[in-house]
């Protein structure tokens, strides 16, 4: 690989920006196509589909073969709330490769012992989010129902470009943080953004099945909307 190459897709992966590397097999060309790119690509559609895989592979097409190097941002959960279902949903992110990151200022729920192997940070949510990269591979999950905690959470991820906004609670809870979050300045689309009540309507009862909906909502967002990444 040309030296340009590897550190173009160095500077892509430090930005957390996707980018495709294409190599043509019977020539060994090669050439690097950034996400803001893949739109005036001759491969556009192919691109933006393997993109939206998130994975490697071998494309024919009109008697060539390319061999497209797909390399996407780790997508990381911002899990706002150590509570019983984020204590379930953790394990099955690390199940489907999504770095997960739990953010509860209550120190006896956000401990190392309760989430083993996850990232714990006892810290209210406007002291550790401004520090963060909230973008198109960050998903948000607000879980506290104590609008202290997920108001401020909520309000970050939609100031940023966070591919998946969720809140646990009730559509009469919803309601009411609608009128929070309107008289913080949002607008009726910003708090469309938001999945309320949170995960797919697979009538979950318990924590570990309201985790798996969330997760399930969550990967059929990102599925989606890789396919606009550029």
């Amino acid at each position: 690989m040309r030296l340009d190459l590897l550190s173009g897709l160095n500077a892509e992966q430090a930005a957390r920006r996707p980018a495709i590397l294409i190599t043509d097999l019977a020539s060994g060309e090669q050439r690097l196509v950034r996400a803001k790119d893949i739109r005036n690509d001759p491969l556009e559609d192919e691109l933006q589909e393997y993109l939206r895989l998130g994975k490697s592979g071998l494309l024919e097409k009109e008697g060539h073969q390319f061999f497209l190097t797909v390399q996407v941002p780790p997508v990381k959960v911002v899990i706002v709330g150590a509570v019983h279902i984020s204590q379930a949903l953790a394990p099955l992110m690390r199940g489907v490769d999504l770095d997960a990151i739990i953010i509860d200022p209550r120190t006896a729920f956000a401990t190392p012992e309760r989430f083993p192997d996850v990232t714990v940070l006892a810290e209210w949510p406007d002291a550790v989010l401004p520090g963060m990269s909230l973008d198109r591979y960050t998903a948000m999950v607000a879980l506290t129902h104590d609008p202290k905690i997920d108001d401020p959470a909520l309000s970050a991820a939609l100031r940023s470009s966070c591919f998946y906004i969720g809140a646990l609670g009730s559509r009469k809870t919803h309601e009411r943080r609608t009128h929070r979050l309107m008289a913080a300045g949002f607008t009726d689309a910003d708090i469309a953004r938001i999945h309320a009540p949170i995960g797919l309507d697979i009538g979950a009862v318990s924590p570990a099945e309201i985790a798996v909906s969330i997760l399930a909502e969550i990967i059929a967002t990102l599925r989606r909307d890789r396919r606009r990444a550029a």
